[in-house]
């Protein structure tokens, strides 16, 4: 894959979570089409292929991965 840019400036951070399918999606600025990368670990890196540049993330499981964490939290 090649090179991107990643959040270049200051954008402003735009989010919406989907609870029934437990996704969170984070989009630099105003959500827009992008290629999507998995990375791994319900992990999705959101691309603008002609611009190169990264636009957005999307978490499947966050709410899981929250709720685990703080399990462990209080048993160490």
């Amino acid at each position: 894959m090649e090179t991107l840019k990643i959040l270049e400036g200051k954008p402003s951070l735009n989010w919406e979570y989907d609870e029934e399918a437990d996704v969170l999606y984070i989009s630099a600025g105003e959500p827009r089409p992008a290629l999507g990368k998995d990375i791994g670990d319900g992990v999705i890196i959101r691309y603008d292929s002609a611009a190169k540049e990264v636009v957005g993330i999307t978490i499947i499981g966050i709410m899981a991965r929250i709720a685990k964490n703080e399990i462990t939290k209080e048993n160490k």
